[in-house]
């Protein structure tokens, strides 16, 4: 079998290495060239990884507050909104969501995706025509990108497609690259509607629209969203959800051990992803099935949990 790392739960371990206070028999686990395999994964009967930090529309949780902002996004779509903004905590699960609007895209929309876009004004329409799958020449002008980014609207709108531009990380653009997608929202008139922006970011995304020198920028915001932290309640089926995703058979989170994540995470699905899965190693290491509360404690002390529901890595 390819390469992996075999590892064993605490049982096993004092088996294989002849402790006389186990008597379990250790059994063998796969090293597992594949990525999809999990050293808890037959220990809890489940497949893959229910609890990735990568965002996965196929896990998504229809929270309350993600009905909300992804009903915020279609209502953007269906009225022509010139510009919208969802902003929310880090891990709060803005490009899960965004991830799953471009699976479910209708046929007659075309939508370009712009990740973490940086630069100053004019190497917007680069990053703007890329997305698009449009040829980016050397040495072409600012004018000629702007022509040729309007001869592809009209065309896609001839076509009976309309155009949605998605910039992730919003809050990384500059106030003039801001002032210069308002510019090209200006691109649709009366007779032709050839393109809505989608802005997707962190909370300071909302205070740099709130600046006086963003009023004109800020009339343009037709519809707007925050997405916050799940509710508590809604911590336990959010787990429970996943868990039935990856296969799940029975229940493995205690409901005091919910209570306690709900409560460390602040509702955030990343930082309930980070407890979660890190809980099931815990477990596993320990020959348990079931995650009790004093394992996600275990869990929030060594992790630093507390600290890091506040300051995560972007999702």
């Amino acid at each position: 079998m390819s390469g992996g790392i075999v590892l064993h739960n605490r049982k096993q371990f004092a088996a294989k290495h002849d402790d006389p206070s186990v008597n379990d028999e250790p059994q063998a686990r796969p090293s597992g060239g594949s990525s999809s395999f999990l050293i808890y994964s037959s220990h809890f009967g489940i497949k893959g990884r229910p609890f990735s930090l990568v965002p996965d529309p196929g896990f998504l949780f229809w929270s309350t507050n993600h009905s909300r902002a992804y009903s915020m996004l279609e209502y953007a779509l269906a009225t022509f909104a010139p510009i919208s903004v969802i902003t929310g905590e880090i891990g709060a699960g803005k490009t899960t969501l965004i991830r799953h609007l471009l699976s479910a895209a209708a046929p007659d929309l075309r939508i370009g995706l712009v990740s973490n876009a940086h630069g100053d004004r004019g190497q917007l329409l680069h990053w703007v025509l890329d997305s698009l799958g449009q040829p980016l020449g050397r040495g072409v002008s600012y004018v000629q990108r702007f022509s040729q980014l309007e001869e592809f609207l009209r065309s896609e709108r001839a076509e009976g497609r309309h155009t949605v531009l998605i910039f992730d990380e919003a809050q990384n653009l500059s106030a003039k690259m801001l002032e210069e997608l308002r510019c090209l929202s200006n691109l649709n008139d009366e007779s032709d509607e050839l393109l809505q922006i989608v802005l997707v970011g962190q909370p300071e995304l909302n205070e740099i629209i709130a600046r006086p020198r963003m009023l004109q920028f800020a009339q343009r915001v037709s519809a707007q969203f925050h997405l916050s932290g799940m509710p508590p309640e809604a911590v336990g089926p959010y787990i429970a959800h996943r868990l039935y995703v990856a296969g799940a058979k029975r229940k493995i989170f205690t409901r005091s051990a919910c209570q306690l994540i709900a409560s460390a995470s602040n509702g955030l699905p990343r930082v309930i992803n980070q407890i979660c899965d890190y809980a099931l190693v815990y477990a596993f290491a320990e020959d348990e099935r079931t995650v009790d509360a004093d394992t996600v404690r275990q869990v929030i002390a060594d992790r630093k949990i507390q600290s890091l529901s506040r300051n995560f890595v972007a999702d």
